[in-house]
C-alpha cells in the first residue's frame, strides 16, 4: 500500500471512530483528533450558557488541532462580533460539511439557509435533523429554537420537551422553554421552568439573566434587576444583564441611572461588538425618555464603529435605524437618503447574492413605509405590491407579516379601517409597534375598548432593548390612561 492511501485509510479509520464514539442515536462529531474533540466539548458548553467569549477560544483551538473540523467552524461563527467573520467561519463550516456526519451536515445547511432568508429550507433541514437523531436532545433543541423564531410557540415548547424529556439535564431546553412560555403568557409555568434553569447551573449567569427578563416582563423590575446583579456577580462581563438592568431602569422612568449602567457596559467591553452593545442600549433609553436627537447621536456612533470594522452589513443595520427615527419624527425625506445610502453599500459589498437579495426586500419595506410618510401613497403602494409579491413568492412568514403591516398602515392612511384592522392582525402581534397601529385604528373607528386593549398590550410588551418599543411605549400609556 503506497504512503497516500495508507494515511487517508488511516485518517478514515480515525473519523469512523470518533463518529461511533458518540453515544447512540446522538448526532455525531466528525474529528480526527482527540484534543480537538474536547476544545469543541468544552466550547459547546460554555455557549450553552451564553459564555460566547470564553466558548470562542475552545473553538478556535479545536480547529487549530484539526483545521477541517466542520461543526467547530459553524459554532465559532456563532461567537464572532462581526458579519465579515461570522461569514468566514460558515464558509469554512460549508467547505468541509460534505467531510462531517449527515447531522453536521444539515445543522450547517440550516443554518446558511437562515442568514441567506430561506426559512422555510432551514426547517425543512432541521427537520430531517430530528428525523435522523430522534434520541438527540440537541437536534429537539435546534428545531424548538427555530419554530420559537417563526413564532410557533406551541410547537416550540413541544420540542424542547422532547429535548428535556430524552435529557432532564439539558439546561438550555429549560431557558427556551421559559421564553416560550413567556410568549404565549403561561407565565408560572414559564417562571418554574427558569427556576429549574437555576437549580441546573446555579453558577452560570445566563439562568438569572434569563429569569430577570421574565421578571422585567410581568413588571416586577425591582426583583428582575436583583437577578441581572447575580447575572453580574457571578461574572462581571456578562453583557446581557447591563442592558437588562438599563432596560428595568427605563421602564422605572429613570433613564439617567439606566445610562449609567451602559456606561459601565461600554468602559469594560472586550470588543466593538459589545460596545455597540452598549450604544444600541444608549439610543434606546434617549427614545424611550423621548430625547430622539441624542438617540440618533449615539446610533451615529454605532455607524462609526461599524465603518471602522469595515462590516457592510451593520453599516447597513445603522443607516436604516437612523433613517428609521428620523422617519417616526417627522423627517422622512431625510429618511429616505439613509435608506437609499444603505442599500448601495449593500449592492456595492461583497456579500453573498442571497444576503444582498434579503437586503434588497427590507429597502422596499422602509421605502414603503417612508413614501407613506411623504403622503405618496401610491409610491407606498407600488412599494408594498412589490415586497408583497416576493413575500408570497417565497413563502417567508417574516416578509409575510411585514407585507400585512404595510397593508394596514396604508389603509390607516386611507381611513379605511376596518381593513387596517384586518391587515394588522395579521401581522407581527409581537411587535408593539403593530399592537399601537391596532390600538390607533379601534380609537379612530371609535371602538374605545379595543383601542385601550391595544393601547395597554403594546404599552406593557416588556421587552428587552427594543427598538419599536422605545418609539411607541410613552404614548400608547397615555393613550391607555386617557381611554
Amino acid at each position: 500500500m503506497n504512503t497516500r492511501i495508507a494515511c487517508v485509510f488511516l485518517v478514515l479509520i480515525l473519523l469512523f471512530q470518533f463518529a461511533s464514539a458518540d453515544q447512540k442515536g446522538k448526532l455525531p462529531l466528525t474529528t480526527a483528533s482527540e484534543k480537538a474533540r474536547n476544545h469543541y466539548l468544552q466550547g459547546l458548553n460554555l455557549a450553552d450558557t451564553l459564555r460566547i467569549q470564553e466558548s470562542a477560544q475552545h473553538f478556535r483551538n479545536a480547529i487549530k488541532e484539526d483545521p477541517q473540523f466542520a461543526i467547530a467552524h459553524l459554532n465559532l461563527s456563532f461567537t464572532e462580533p462581526n458579519t465579515e467573520d461570522f461569514f468566514k467561519d460558515l464558509n469554512q463550516a460549508l467547505k468541509f460539511a460534505d467531510q462531517a456526519s449527515e447531522g453536521e451536515r444539515l445543522w450547517i445547511l440550516a443554518t446558511d439557509a437562515a442568514v441567506k432568508g430561506f426559512p422555510n429550507q432551514q426547517g425543512e433541514y432541521l427537520e430531517k435533523l430530528v428525523a435522523k437523531y430522534p434520541d438527540d436532545e440537541r437536534a429537539h433543541h435546534l428545531l424548538g429554537t427555530y419554530y420559537f423564531g417563526l413564532q410557533k410557540y406551541e410547537k416550540a415548547i413541544g420540542e424542547f420537551e422532547k429535548a428535556i424529556s430524552i435529557n432532564p439535564g439539558f439546561s438550555n431546553s429549560y431557558n427556551m422553554l421559559g421564553y416560550s412560555q413567556r410568549f404565549v403568557e403561561q407565565f408560572d409555568k414559564s417562571e418554574k421552568a427558569f427556576v429549574k434553569y437555576i437549580e441546573l447551573i446555579p453558577n452560570d449567569p445566563n439562568p438569572y439573566d434569563s429569569y430577570a427578563e421574565l421578571l422585567m416582563r410581568i413588571g416586577r423590575y425591582d426583583e428582575s434587576i436583583d437577578n441581572y446583579r447575580k447575572a453580574l456577580k457571578i461574572d462581571s462581563h456578562f453583557v446581557n444583564s447591563y442592558t437588562g438592568i438599563a432596560t428595568n431602569l427605563n421602564f422605572k422612568g429613570k433613564h439617567a441611572s439606566a445610562r449609567k449602567e451602559l456606561d459601565k457596559l461600554y468602559a469594560i467591553a472586550r470588543n466593538d461588538g459589545e460596545r455597540r452593545l452598549a450604544l444600541f442600549g444608549m439610543t434606546i433609553s434617549y427614545l424611550d425618555e423621548g430625547n430622539w436627537k441624542k438617540a440618533l447621536e449615539e446610533q451615529e456612533k454605532m455607524l462609526a464603529l461599524a465603518r471602522k470594522m469595515e462590516d457592510p452589513t451593520n453599516i447597513t443595520g445603522d443607516l436604516n435605524t437612523i433613517g428609521t427615527i428620523l422617519m417616526e419624527n417627522g423627517h422622512a425625506k431625510e429618511a429616505q437618503a439613509k435608506f437609499d445610502e444603505a442599500a448601495k453599500i449593500t449592492a456595492d459589498s461583497d456579500l453573498s447574492p442571497e444576503v444582498k437579495n434579503v437586503a434588497q426586500q427590507t429597502y422596499k419595506f422602509l421605502s414603503a413605509w417612508a413614501s407613506l410618510k411623504l403622503d405618496d401613497v401610491k409610491k407606498a403602494r407600488a412599494f408594498a405590491d412589490e415586497f408583497g409579491k416576493l413575500a408570497e413568492s417565497e413563502n417567508n412568514q417574516f416578509r409575510i407579516w411585514q407585507s400585512h403591516q404595510l397593508a394596514g398602515m396604508i389603509a390607516m392612511h386611507e381611513k379605511n379601517y376596518d381593513v387596517a384592522i384586518r391587515e394588522l392582525e395579521q401581522a407581527n402581534l409581537q411587535d408593539p409597534f403593530n399592537n399601537f397601529r391596532l390600538g390607533l385604528a379601534y380609537q379612530d373607528k371609535g371602538d374605545a375598548a379595543n383601542a385601550k386593549k391595544y393601547f395597554e398590550r403594546a404599552a406593557g410588551n416588556n421587552g428587552l432593548n427594543n427598538l419599536n418599543l422605545a418609539f411607541i411605549r410613552g404614548k400608547a400609556k397615555q393613550y391607555a390612561k386617557e381611554g
